[in-house]
């Protein structure tokens, strides 16, 4: 079942407008890409069915009621396959996540290449019920499985120069057709400040429910940051590189206006062109109050002190 938004979001509201503006003028095309010899779209990508090994429960998790597997895994954002709701649940079949490789690379002293099944024997896998807030309004509450971004650092030596984390998600032309539109500046691009990277909350997902992380939702590793709006969560990442200076991600590029670097849920500073003082759970219908730093203010506010987290939204 695809969880629809109820009728009082409008299009704008569910899709950025830096998007929607253009969808209207490529969607055809875009479509025209994914349609097989057969002529006819691909089916549904389904999830993966693979359970991952023993894990060991995780600090920080919620005691909320997770959001159903369907509706997590039939309704988001990932722009490489498309940009409905819908499109990742019907594209993402296309991704391939084997092999896999992670470049670390940047202020490091020396960079390393590290394949997806020796990260994944980093450290005990942890499942950590995590919220997450999209900026369009939907939340959900959805047990992740991963280990935290101090892992990485155990294996790569940074510099001292190192105080922002890029993270590159993958560009690939036929894996990902809609990459060969100019909905965003590809690759893909996210960031962090160092410390909040390195916050215990900052988690690497492999997995959600029990489950290998399935496509649609970022397969075979992803970020989560869940103190932040979702969209901070690069997918399918490929590369880690640490700077110096402050990213450029993909939407400061697309809409500066919208989307600023730091992207802490802070019901109190509204969209460009909606409030963000209430949500709407996924399954849910009524909406409910939105928790500054979407309820984890007590672990990570001290990160931003004496910052005005009006200007540095």
């Amino acid at each position: 079942m695809l969880i629809r938004p109820p009728a009082d979001h409008l299009p704008s509201e569910i899709t950025p407008q830096a998007l929607f503006e253009k969808r209207r003028q490529l969607i055809l095309g875009g479509s025209a890409l994914l349609v097989g010899a057969s002529g006819t779209l691909p089916a549904t990508a389904a999830s993966t069915g693979e359970k991952l090994g023993k894990t060991r429960p995780g600090p920080f998790s919620s005691d909320e009621k997770p959001t159903s597997f369907e509706s997590m895994t039939s309704y988001g954002n990932f722009y490489e396959f498309g940009p409905d709701k819908d499109s990742p649940a019907k594209n993402a079949h296309r991704l391939r996540t084997r092999p896999w490789t992670l470049t670390i690379d940047g202020e490091v002293k020396q960079a390393r290449t590290f394949a997806i099944e020796d990260i994944l024997n980093w450290a005990p896998l942890e499942e950590r019920t995590y919220r997450l807030r999209c900026v369009e309004g939907w939340s959900a509450v959805v047990p992740w499985i991963g280990f935290p971004f101090a892992e990485l650092l155990k294996r790569v030596d940074i510099t001292g120069n190192a105080k922002f984390v890029e993270f590159w998600s993958l560009a690939d032309r036929e894996q990902m057709p809609y990459i060969r539109l100019p909905l965003l500046d590809w690759p893909y691009v996210e960031g962090l400040r160092l410390d909040e990277a390195m916050h215990p909350l900052t988690l690497f997902a492999v997995g959600m429910y029990g489950e290998v992380m399935p496509k649609q939702n970022g397969a075979p590793i992803r970020l989560i940051v869940p103190w932040k709006y979702g969209f901070k969560g690069a997918k399918s990442i490929v590369r880690i590189r640490f700077v110096e200076k402050q990213p450029q991600t993909a939407w400061i590029k697309a809409a500066p206006d919208e989307y600023g670097f730091y992207s802490n849920v802070n019901p109190d500073v509204p969209h460009k062109r909606w409030s963000q003082s209430q949500e709407r759970r996924l399954g849910e219908f009524f909406k409910r109050k939105t928790l500054p730093f979407n309820g984890y203010g007590e672990q990570v506010a001290n990160l931003y002190s004496g910052m005005d987290l009006r200007k540095h939204f």
